[in-house]
């Protein structure tokens, strides 16, 4: 018994004691209120042509062309001219497709919007200030997050993180 409590004695004491913790604990409240921005894209010409069992053709100045496809011409104020052509079908009664497409791009500003303006481009994104009207967050030393929306534009985060670690 004795030495039975001896090995046991020898054991524990041999152990390392593992009392290394730690304990970390952190929050945070995160209130944003949007500036506002405007983004403007101007779009540019294009053109496209495509089919089969036709035939094409373009009439210019009392002259007409065979197999003519047309396109984009000169640009007037970043616009271009475009010629769309005639088409008919090849053989009466066969199967045949036939596509065209234009989009007319936007005219080039002659000069600078001012400020708060936006160019009348094809693809515009506005969006307005934000107000922080009613906007606010707070955590308490127990944890507790309490946020509030404030107006548009705005937005509020809340986290605590509680981390414990042994070495």
């Amino acid at each position: 018994m004795k030495r039975t409590l001896l090995v046991l004695g020898i054991t524990l004491l041999a152990a390392p004691a593992q009392a290394d913790l730690t304990h970390r604990l952190s929050s945070s409240v995160q209130l944003d209120v949007g500036g506002a921005s405007s983004r403007a894209v101007r779009l540019g010409n294009s053109y496209s042509i495509s089919g089969s069992g036709v035939d094409t053709s373009v009439t210019a100045g009392g002259n007409t062309t065979a197999d003519a496809l047309g396109g984009l011409g000169a640009a007037t104020n970043g616009v271009n001219a475009v010629t769309i052509p005639d088409a008919t079908q090849k053989t009466a009664g066969n199967a045949f497709t036939y596509s065209t497409s234009f989009t007319q791009g936007d005219l080039v500003p002659t000069s600078a919007p001012t400020v708060g303006a936006v160019p009348a481009f094809g693809d515009v994104t506005s969006t307005a200030a934000g107000t922080n009207t009613g906007l606010s967050g707070s955590v308490t030393t127990a944890g507790t997050i309490t946020i509030a929306p404030g107006g548009a534009n705005t937005s509020a985060i809340g986290q605590v993180i509680s981390e414990l670690q042994s070495r």
